[in-house]
C-alpha cells in the first residue's frame, strides 16, 4: 500500500500520570516501532519539563545516562529507546527542554523581537514549544510526543497547555491524546486499584486535556471488569482502555501491545491508511530471549552503579548480546571505589568498565583493568574504561609515573590529555582549553574510525572503517604510540585524520580491549552490536571454566599420576578406578592399556567415544595431547 503524504504530519501525544518513571519512553518507543512496521515514517520526540538545556551537566545518579545521537547533540537516555525500537535516528530534533524554550523566547526579547509587547508564558513559551513539536515533525507521517514528568507536575503545564493548543488548531484527525497511568494491586486484598487512574485523567481534564487512549500499567493484567470501570469513569470507550503488564522483557511490549489492537486503534482514530504491520524481527527477538540457557556473567565495574539507568545504554547492549548469543547476561554492577586497594578475586566471565568523568573511584577501575589483565580475564573498556586500562599499562608495564591530566594536570608522563583540536565530520578544525564550557564543548556524536587490518575489533566488526559516536574531552597522547605498541598493547583504530587513538588491544590476552567510543549508543535487540556479543560469548565462560580446572589439574598431576594398582576389569570400562579427577564440568582420567584415544583406522570405537556414549550423550568430547 501507497505511504501517506508527509506534508501534513500527524501527531501522538503521550502522556503520564500516577507515578514517576512509570514508561513513557518504553511505550512511546513501542508505539513507534509498531507504526513503522506499518510501512509510515515515524519519528518521536521527548519534550523535557526541566532548566537545564540539555542533560550533559546532570548528575547520573540523579537523571540516568545521557544519550547521544548521531549529530553529536546530548540528550534524554529515552532517546536511547527510540533508537533500539525504530529504524529511524535520532537528532538534535527530537529532543528539547523548558530551558532551551526559555533561552530561546528571552534572546529573542533581548533582540527586541517583542517590542511593546509582555512576554508572557502564553503565549510566547507555548509557541515556541508548538514551533518545536512541528520542526521536529517535519517530513515524517507521524510524530509521537513524549510529555517529561508527571501530569500535575507545575514545571510541566508550558508544554501540556502548547498540546491542548495544537489539538484546537490542528483538529482531532491530526492529533491524538495517549496517557499511561499507573494500576496499583493490592497482594493482601487480591485486588487492583482504579482510583490513581482516575484522578490521573481527572487531572488532565484540568489541562483541558481528554485522553482518547488508556494504558493502564499494572503488575498484571486487567481483567474486563477493570477496564469497564475505568472507562466509565475517565470517559474514554471501553476499546481503547489497554492494559500493560510487567513482562520479563520489554522487547516483547510491541508484539503484546499489537495482539490487543492498540495500533489498529490509533490508525483509525488518525485516519491513517496504511498497511498491516510486519512484525517478524520483534518475534524472532522474544523467540531467541526464550531459547536462552546458561549464564555469563560480567562485572560492570563503574562509579555510578548505585542507579543501573546511569548505564542504560550498555545494560541493553549487553542483554541484545546475550539474546543473539542465547545465554541469560548476568550483570553485577560494582562500584569501582571497593577495590581502591586492590583486587582480591572476582568471580566474573567478563569485566566491562564504561566511560565516566571525574577522579573518583579512578583507583579502583586501574586496579581492575591490572587484574584483568593479569588474570587474562576477558576486558571491555569504554571510553574512560580504555583510559584507564592505558593508565595502568603505563605505569605496570611501561614502568611510568603516568597518569591522566584529568586527574593530575601536573602528570610527568600524560598518556592521556586533554584534546585541543580535531576535524569534525565536515573537516572543520575543533579547539578546546581546560576553560572550555564543560556542557557543550566535548568531542561530540558520530566519527570515522579507521581499524588496523587483522586486528580483533576489524575482525569483530568485519570492515576496516567505522562510524561510531563519542562524548569525551581526553585522549590517548599519541606521543606514546610507539612505546605501547613495543610492550604489546597495540593502538588498532585512529581517527580519520590519523591524529587521534579510538581503539586498543592487548595482543597476548585472549580478549582484552578498548575503545574511545560508545558503542553501546549503536546497539539494538534485532542487530545486537559486535563488541558486546563477543564479550558475551558462551565458549568465553567456557575456557575460563578449561584454564581453571587445567590450572587444577597440573597442580595436582604429580599426586593423581602417581602409581597404583588397578583393580577394574578393562571389559567393564569406565571403572571408576581409571579416573583420577572428576568434577562437574571435568573429566581427568589415567587411559587403560591397549585402549585406543579414538575410533579409526579399522577401529570403531575408542575412549572417547566411550566417555561420549556414557558420561556425556549428544555432546562434543575434546582431547588434551
Amino acid at each position: 500500500m501507497k505511504k501517506m503524504a508527509s506534508k501534513k504530519p500527524k501527531f501522538l501525544f503521550v502522556t503520564g500520570g500516577v507515578v514517576s518513571s512509570i514508561g513513557k519512553g518504553i511505550l512511546s518507543a513501542s508505539l513507534g516501532s509498531l507504526l513503522e512496521s506499518r510501512g509510515m515514517k515515524v519519528t518521536v520526540m521527548k519534550l523535557d519539563p526541566y532548566i537545564n538545556l540539555d542533560p550533559g551537566t546532570m548528575s547520573p545518579f540523579q537523571h540516568g545516562e545521557v544519550f547521544v545521537t548521531e549529530d553529536g547533540t546530548e540528550t534524554d537516555l529515552d532517546l536511547g529507546h527510540y533508537e533500539r525500537y525504530l529504524n529511524s535516528k535520532m537528532s538534535h530534533k527530537n529532543n528539547f527542554t523548558a530551558g532551551q524554550v526559555y533561552e530561546h523566547v528571552l534572546k529573542r526579547e533581548r533582540n527586541g523581537e517583542f517590542l511593546v509587547s509582555t512576554v508572557q508564558v502564553i503565549p510566547h513559551i507555548t509557541n515556541e514549544i508548538k514551533k518545536r513539536i512541528l520542526y521536529g515533525a517535519e517530513d515524517n507521517d507521524l510524530a509521537i510526543i513524549e510529555i517529561g514528568g508527571t501530569v500535575g507536575d507545575i514545571e510541566s503545564q508550558p508544554f501540556l497547555e502548547a498540546i491542548r493548543q495544537m489539538k484546537l488548531e490542528l483538529g482531532s484527525e491530526r492529533t491524538l491524546f495517549t496517557h499511561l497511568t499507573f494500576v496499583p494491586y493490592l497482594a493482601s486484598s487480591g485486588e487492583t486499584k482504579t482510583k490513581p487512574t482516575q484522578h490521573s485523567v481527572k487531572s488532565l481534564l484540568s489541562h483541558g486535556l481528554q485522553a482518547d487512549i488508556l494504558i493502564c500499567r499494572s503488575e498484571q493484567n486487567l481483567s474486563n471488569a477493570d477496564c469497564r470501570k475505568i472507562a466509565l469513569f475517565t470517559n474514554v470507550n471501553e476499546d481503547c482502555v489497554f492494559t500493560l503488564p510487567d513482562v520479563p522483557s520489554i522487547y516483547a511490549i510491541p508484539v503484546m501491545l499489537n495482539k490487543q489492537g492498540l495500533d489498529q486503534q490509533i490508525v483509525e482514530k488518525l485516519r491513517i491508511k496504511c498497511s498491516k504491520p510486519k512484525l517478524s524481527d520483534w518475534k524472532k527477538v522474544t523467540q531467541l530471549e526464550a531459547k536462552q540457557k546458561g549464564e555469563t556473567k560480567i562485572a560492570m565495574v563503574g562509579k555510578y552503579t548505585e542507579l543501573v539507568d546511569s548505564y542504560k545504554s550498555v545494560n541493553e547492549a549487553l542483554i541484545h548480546a546475550g539474546i543473539h548469543n542465547k545465554t541469560n547476561v548476568k550483570i553485577e554492577y560494582i562500584d569501582s571505589e571497593k577495590f581502591n586497594k586492590g583486587v582480591k578475586k572476582l568471580n566474573a566471565d567478563g569485566i566491562l568498565v564504561p566511560g565516566g568523568f571525574g577522579n573518583r573511584g579512578i583507583k579502583g577501575m586501574i586496579n581492575i583493568a591490572k587484574f584483568a589483565r593479569e588474570k587474562n580475564i576477558p576486558y571491555f573498556g569504554i571510553c574512560l574504561g580504555m583510559q584507564v586500562a592505558v593508565i595502568e599499562f603505563a605505569r605496570n608495564v611501561l614502568n611510568l609515573d603516568a597518569d591522566s591530566t584529568e586527574f593530575k594536570k601536573t602528570a610527568k608522563h600524560p598518556v592521556i590529555g586533554l584534546i585541543t583540536e580535531w576535524l569534525d565530520e565536515e573537516g572543520l578544525i575543533q579547539f578546546r582549553s581546560e576553560d572550555s564550557d564543560k556542557g557543550g564543548t566535548m568531542r561530540l556524536g558520530s566519527q570515522v574510525c579507521v581499524l588496523k587490518k587483522n586486528s580483533k575489533m576489524a575482525k569483530l566488526y568485519n570492515q576496516q572503517k567505522i562510524s561510531e559516536r563519542h562524548r569525551h574531552r581526553y585522549e590517548f597522547n599519541i606521543n606514546y604510540e610507539a612505546k605501547f605498541n613495543k610492550k604489546g598493547m597495540t593502538i588498532v583504530g585512529k581517527s580519520e585524520d590519523n591524529t587521534l587513538v579510538e581503539a586498543v588491544e592487548l595482543k597476548i590476552h585472549k580478549w582484552f580491549l578498548g575503545c574511545q567510543f560508545h558503542p553501546e549508543f549503536t546497539s539494538d535487540p534485532i542487530n545486537a552490536h559486535p563488541l558486546f556479543k563477543f564479550l558475551t560469548k558462551k565458549w568465553d565462560t567456557m575456557i575460563l571454566m578449561v584454564q581453571k580446572e587445567l590450572d587444577l589439574f597440573i597442580k595436582n598431576l604429580k599426586s593423581w599420576a602417581a602409581p597404583k594398582r588397578v583393580s577394574g576389569s578393562l571389559l567393564n570400562f569406565p571403572s571408576k578406578d581409571y579416573i583420577i579427577y572428576d568434577s562437574k564440568n571435568f573429566l581427568v582420567l589415567n587411559k587403560p592399556p591397549n585402549y585406543a584415544v579414538h575410533g579409526g583406522s579399522g577401529l570403531n570405537f575408542g575412549v572417547i567415544e566411550i566417555i561420549r556414549k556414557i558420561y556425556i550423550p549428544n555432546q562434543v568430547c575434546y582431547q588434551c595431547k
